[in-house]
């Protein structure tokens, strides 16, 4: 037999699910932390690695990193012009440098599929091309040498509209 009356939750269960279903509804504003894009350590005496970036304008930049910084990172600490759209997680083609010397490209790890897929999407392509966030500092790449593209493809952006 069906019942007509509707059945009654406990006052404080509906108040605990408003309370619940009302805090879901609504936006909280959240900021990232000043740190986590771009910011690296600087490196002991003694310890530091030698990466030289050259910008669109042919001006040289030769900086002192730390092993395991990656190219993106050391760019943007020190105000050089690298977008990096997507925070460095290899879903844009805005960190694109090119690695002057084929020997120094070599002693590269090779790049994984993600990095060729955005690669393909680099304006100024060559074969020494490589993706700023995805290229770390080690002792077999101190003195390394890139040169920055005139411009970059941000596909996140409103480029093609």
């Amino acid at each position: 037999m069906w019942s007509s009356r509707t059945p009654q939750l406990p006052q404080h269960a509906f108040q605990r699910h408003t309370q619940r279903s009302t805090f879901r509804n609504t936006r909280g504003f959240s900021t990232s932390s000043s740190l986590s894009h771009g910011h690296i350590t600087p490196p002991k005496p003694g310890e530091e690695l030698y990466v030289t970036f050259i910008d669109k304008d042919g001006t040289e930049v030769k900086l002192a990193v730390c092993e395991g910084d990656n190219l993106l990172d050391i760019a943007q600490a020190h105000d050089l012009e690298m977008e990096g759209a997507c925070g460095g997680s290899c879903a844009c083609s805005t960190c694109h440098v090119i690695v002057l010397d084929e020997e120094y490209y070599d002693r590269m790890p090779e790049p994984d599929d993600d990095e060729n897929d955005m690669l393909d999407l680099a304006f100024g392509l060559t074969e020494t091309s490589r993706l700023g966030c995805q290229v770390k500092m080690t002792k077999e790449l101190d003195g390394l040498k890139v040169k920055l593209p005139a411009m970059t493809r941000n596909l996140q952006a409103s480029d093609f509209n």
